[in-house]
């Protein structure tokens, strides 16, 4: 095993969950392997407290007249449940059919690492960076990096920068260097109806009295019309129909035709809002997807019980100009208007985070181009996300910098599902993206 690919492994092994206080200790502890790999890569490091899990941020020494670029990651990772449907254990990392297997291997680990890599072949070679480089690691991205936004409005003169660079996005097939510009936004909210103050037998009191599961699956099913069009008032106020140029760039993206998508999603058909292809539904149109619903009996064989509350959760992605408080008031008056008789709900804002879309086209932009170019020996396709990552658009607004989204993940590497994976193939190249990257950027006008 190379050297590179045993530092992967040795923060793979990491069960740095965010959301789990039990693991709290962990996400600690892996934080303190980057302070001490930074050190010895002689940057200037220091591991930054929070109200909940540390931020890890290093620098090389800064020159006068070089830009200065941050390189953004998250070493925090998804719980692992449910745990039998992993293939191998998620914590302990393997390597089969060219692919690294292990929670956090391509959210968001094996990226950053690859960076983190990248400058450290570059100093053990050049004995210098190109830029002045920021490294922020952060502990709490899985969790909508709570404490981030603030730490950035406190630390901002230090972190200032000429661009941004992330790796926590995708490439649309393998062999594809993609660049995305953009990023869909989110806000989420879950919702509890109930009805009777206990569960009550169905057959006695069926059909007098209303029951809670059947009310939460109408308002789901009240959220979108028979073409999968939002039906929430007001829910597309503010969206902009897609420029033509996009348009017609995303209809010559791989990847992303009819049998590709069914193919990676394993669906039996597609489905969504009408007049649109799945490139343009997913990264440039919102969404209201329901996430989770329960209510009732959920053991083996019958309990014919009318369930005192049942509930669900719900995720809207959203474009540029949405704003996620507002979209989310218009969910919250559209259920409370279809609330059926007999039962009440009660409303809970989950987190939020504003879409994000810059100039592909900018200096930066073009630098980051030419980068993908050299290191897959082809032009990059440009994409807006169908994913979020809130922070990107907080660092936008309080850093005044733009984000370079370079796609390193393969469209079946099931991020936030059991048997997570990361191709080798991949890592490797990201290790000459980062190299070649900074070069790039540090060359440009």
């Amino acid at each position: 095993m190379t050297p590179a690919l045993e530092d992967l492994f040795a923060v793979l092994r990491f069960p740095s969950i965010s959301t789990d206080s039990n693991h709290a200790a962990d996400v600690r502890a892996c934080a303190n392997w980057y302070v001490a790999k930074f050190q010895s890569m002689g940057l200037a490091v220091e591991l930054c407290e929070t109200a909940k899990h540390p931020i890890v941020v290093a620098k090389n020494e800064p020159v006068a007249g070089r830009k200065t670029v941050l390189i953004y990651g998250h070493y925090d990772v998804q719980p692992v449940d449910p745990l039998e449907l992993w293939d191998s254990e998620p914590f302990n990392p393997v390597i089969k059919d060219g692919k690294i297997w292990a929670r956090g291997s391509t959210d968001n680990k094996g990226q950053h690492m690859a960076h983190l890599l990248g400058v450290e072949e570059t100093l053990l070679e050049e004995g210098e960076l190109p830029v002045n480089l920021i490294f922020l690691l952060e502990g709490e991205e899985e969790i909508g990096s709570p404490n981030l936004p603030g730490f950035l409005e406190e630390r901002k003169e230090e972190l200032a920068c000429d661009i941004i660079a992330v790796s926590d996005t995708g490439m649309v097939a393998p062999g594809v260097p993609t660049l995305g510009y953009g990023l869909r936004g989110i806000t989420c909210c879950e919702v509890k109806v109930t009805g009777p103050d206990k569960d009550l037998h169905s057959g006695v009191y069926g059909g007098a009295v209303a029951n809670p599961a059947t009310a939460a699956a109408q308002l789901i099913a009240s959220l979108h019309d028979s073409e999968g069009r939002v039906a929430v008032a007001g829910f597309y106020d503010e969206v902009e129909d897609l420029a033509d140029w996009e348009r017609e760039m995303w209809s010559q993206v791989p990847g992303m035709d009819r049998q590709d998508v069914l193919e990676v999603t394993g669906s039996p058909d597609l489905f969504g809002e009408q007049g649109y292809s799945s490139a343009e539904r997913l990264w440039g149109r919102p969404t209201c997807e329901v996430n989770g619903m329960w209510g009732g009996y959920q053991g083996e064989g019958s309990k014919t019980v009318l369930p005192a509350e049942a509930g669900f959760k719900l995720s809207c992605r959203l474009v540029p100009d949405q704003d996620p408080v507002v979209v989310l008031e218009r969910v919250r008056k559209h259920l409370e208007a279809h609330t059926p008789i007999g039962v009440q709900i009660e409303f809970e804002a989950g987190h939020s985070g504003k879409a994000y879309v810059a100039d592909p086209h900018s200096e930066e932009g073009k630098a980051a181009q030419a980068a993908l170019e050299e290191v897959f020996g082809k032009a990059p396709v440009l994409i807006r996300e169908g994913g979020s990552i809130p922070i990107i658009q907080d660092m936008k607004e309080i850093l005044g910098a733009d984000t370079l989204m370079l796609g390193l993940a393969l469209p079946d590497c099931q991020i936030h599902s059991p048997n997570e994976n990361f191709t080798v193939e991949n890592f490797e190249a990201g290790i000459r993206l980062s190299r070649v990257l900074l070069k790039k950027l540090g060359t440009s006008s």
